[in-house]
């Protein structure tokens, strides 16, 4: 038993935004880091370069948990190698109606249907400008849920320009289960001209600023292996730099049964595991050997983070692992993966380095 499994039977009475709340106003004060540093556990440092950006080490903080860059000193304490923030959208937006985040504890999952609730672009970046963070991050957008999926690359370019200088990476989510239709940009033609469009705009803001940085997709887990097929073909086409492999789900199979199994939203933690290295292997089977796939979906231990490498990833994140195994995950899971690169395991299907495609 470490210190979280304390702590986390008081959190789980409270409300999970409540909980959220409370934990971060206690760790974003910076006599707190010290704590945070030590229920983490050991930090692993193991180097690792891919899309020509390094990473401390290969788990990353999945986007959701902190979508406003509010606390991003606090996140660092926890030994990540890299954190993903977000979604931010143009505008402020409150999301959807409260309660939206339900605990599913007997399956070590969540379904939460927040609806990229943030407080817009401009809270974002006055955010990360005053943050001391200099590590790897990356930025998670979206559109406006008023915005119809017609006019969904204005808000993505909107996003693009504003955060270009600031994040190491540019996540563009289009598999979010919370945005009437926002899957629907997964869509063969609908994806095809987004990802275009955004392709040209960071061109243009690569040349306005003698700096190229990497666009990443995130998809879903739900996908059948045709559709899975065509993004591949298009990450390819376009020259997108990496996917995010996956986003929650909206199948119930695995929680049927269970007390708010039959809540709207996506779910996540233990029940999108399989899902999610479904979608990871079906990728690394259709894309370059080098190609960067970051898996993320239900990784609770170290032999959950493995898995994600031996199913092809580069490189992994968490969240809804942290909120049922606490901070020592990170260490945990990096220093698993640490181990099996120096011990140079047949069959390595990470690269060491990657340059962007």
């Amino acid at each position: 038993m470490n210190a979280y499994d304390i702590v986390r039977p008081l959190l789980f009475a409270l409300e999970p935004e409540r909980a959220h709340q409370i934990t971060f106003g206690v760790l974003d004060r910076p006599a707190a880091r010290p704590l945070a540093r030590w229920l983490a556990g050991l930090v692993c440092d193991d180097p690792v370069e891919v899309m020509g950006l390094h990473f401390r080490n290969r788990i990353g903080l999945a986007a959701g948990l902190d979508k406003n860059g509010e606390h991003l000193d606090a996140l660092d304490a926890l030994g990540f190698g890299f954190l993903e923030i977000g979604t931010v959208t143009p505008r402020p937006q409150p999301g959807n109606q409260k309660p939206r985040i339900f605990r599913i504890p007997r399956r070590r999952a969540l379904i939460n249907r927040l609806g990229f609730n943030n407080d817009g672009l401009d809270r974002m970046i006055d955010n990360i400008g005053r943050s001391q963070f200099r590590g790897t991050l990356g930025i998670n957008i979206g559109k406006n849920g008023a915005t119809p999926n017609e006019q969904a690359i204005d808000d993505y370019r909107q996003c693009l320009r504003q955060v270009y200088t600031l994040a190491s990476y540019v996540t563009v989510n289009v598999s979010s289960p919370n945005t009437k239709d926002l899957r629907r940009l997964q869509g063969a033609d609908e994806l095809d001209q987004l990802l275009a469009g955004l392709v040209q705009t960071r061109e243009q803001l690569a040349d306005q600023h003698s700096r190229r940085v990497p666009l990443v997709l995130k998809i879903a887990p739900d996908l059948d292996d045709e559709q899975i097929t065509g993004i591949a073909e298009l990450l390819v086409r376009h020259g997108i730099d990496g996917v995010i492999a996956t986003n929650t789900t909206i199948s119930r199979d695995a929680v049927a049964g269970e007390v708010h199994a039959g809540q709207t939203g996506g779910l996540s933690g233990a029940p999108v595991f399989e899902a999610s290295n479904r979608v990871i292997r079906a990728l690394r089977e259709q894309l370059p050997a080098d190609f960067p796939i970051i898996g993320v979906g239900g990784i609770l231990c170290a032999a959950d983070a493995l898995a994600k490498i031996e199913a092809g990833a580069t490189l992994v994140q968490v969240y809804t692992g942290l909120i049922y195994r606490g901070p020592s995950l990170i260490g945990e899971c990096a220093r698993a993966l640490a181990d099996r690169a120096r011990a140079g395991a047949p069959g390595n299907p990470w690269p060491t380095s990657s340059s962007p495609h």
